[in-house]
């Protein structure tokens, strides 16, 4: 693999593994919980909170190649630091989801809340980047430095609740 290419995508990757990483922790509760309460099969109805923790579980699996795709996406057609920055927000927003969903599922409101508006940046990100690909290919005119620029301060923007 060429160091050029490496460099590029160096912080994406990372970012991927961790959210692998917590997609591991995720079925580790869901397992861990069906053990505590002798749930026989995921297919059964259990306990209230097995119950919570599959739940919150699916709901982040289901959630998941969204922002796998939106996220690869804005870091290779846009910039990959602010799409890090707006992976790893994601990463908490999803954690606080899904500690917030075992609780009460009300809990969990401000962590989809907060997660939908992170994809909905990247996703935005990923909209400017290949708008920028087609000024490049039709106008020859490319505003890469400057949308670089606008994102990464616009990733600042995240922090605020």
């Amino acid at each position: 693999m060429e160091l050029d290419v490496l460099e590029n995508t160096f912080l994406l990757v990372l970012v991927t593994l961790l959210s692998v990483l917590q997609n591991v922790f995720f079925a580790q509760k869901v397992e861990q919980e069906c053990k505590t309460h002798n749930a026989r099969s995921f297919l059964r109805p259990g306990t209230p909170a097995f119950e919570r923790v599959y739940c919150a579980n699916r709901n982040c699996a289901d959630a998941y190649p969204t922002f796998l795709a939106v996220f690869w996406c804005a870091g290779l057609c846009c910039s990959q630091a602010p799409a890090a920055f707006a992976g790893m927000m994601y990463l908490f927003v999803r954690q606080k989801y899904f500690v917030g969903y075992m609780g009460e599922t009300s809990q969990s409101t401000p962590g989809y809340l907060f997660g939908k508006r992170i994809i909905s940046f990247l996703f935005l990100m990923s909209m400017v980047g290949i708008f920028n690909y087609f000024l490049i290919e039709y106008y020859g005119s490319d505003y890469k430095d400057y949308i670089q620029t606008i994102t990464k301060a616009a990733s600042a923007l995240l922090l605020i609740p």
